[in-house]
């Protein structure tokens, strides 16, 4: 059997939609290099689900990198002076204080270099629209352009050896279809973090708009959530 040479750069946060990134990035065929940020946030617990979900779901390698986006703050998850928020009103559209400015600019950057590094052209975000939490890097116009800011920024590119995609499997998918699609593959839930403001032993606090999302997703896809919440 000839070996799988098809290689690709996953972002994986320790979430439920990275992890389930992960496993279609495998399902797909793809020897999967899996990254992951220190980057100043509020715990490190998600580190830690993205070492076992990384593990858990064969990735090839994990990198975890340090840049501290706290030393700029503007963002509840870097800053502790900036409360994050609970019980938010689902329907509220503006851009809440868990945005990180510029967040999936700089990790997407960092999953370029190391892509043209390991010499492959495939890039895996989870990104999704859907249940949007009004975060303007996380839609399909946003990844279009990075996408062309890739294939122009790049030694690679500009010489030839391939073209860059940026694959956002899950982008239009609902919160309920991503759990359904990670179980069919495989995605052991357990493994996995949400929380943006988890109690000191880890536990998930239920109330803030990613545990509220995640919540909403399992009980439309007719299952328990598996983790432990405050």
């Amino acid at each position: 059997m000839k070996e799988n040479t098809k290689k690709a750069v996953v972002l994986l946060s320790g979430g439920l939609d990275s992890a389930t990134t992960l496993a279609i990035a495998r399902n797909e065929g793809f020897v999967c290099h899996a990254l992951s940020f220190r980057y100043g946030q509020r715990h490190a617990r998600e580190i830690q689900a993205a070492k076992e979900i990384a593990k858990a779901l064969g990735a090839m390698e994990h990198r975890i990198v340090n840049i501290d986006l706290g030393q700029l703050g503007g963002s509840a998850l870097t800053d502790r002076k900036i409360d994050v928020p609970k019980n938010r009103n689902a329907a509220e559209s503006d851009i809440p204080p868990t945005y990180v400015p510029a967040r999936n600019t700089i990790f997407l950057s960092y999953a370029l270099a190391w892509a043209e590094v390991l010499g492959c052209f495939d890039i895996f975000i989870g990104v999704n629209v859907m249940d949007y939490s009004g975060y303007p890097d996380c839609r399909g116009e946003f990844i279009t352009a990075f996408q062309n800011m890739a294939n122009l920024a790049t030694a690679a590119a500009v010489e030839g050896k391939g073209k860059y995609v940026i694959r956002t499997p899950i982008i239009e998918m609902t919160k309920a279809q991503i759990i359904l699609r990670g179980r069919q593959l495989g995605v052991d839930f357990r493994l996995t973090h949400s929380c943006y403001d988890p109690d000191s032993r880890g536990r998930a606090c239920g109330r803030c708009d990613s545990c509220r999302l995640r919540l909403k997703g399992f009980a439309e896809a007719g299952l328990s959530d598996p983790i432990e919440y405050a």
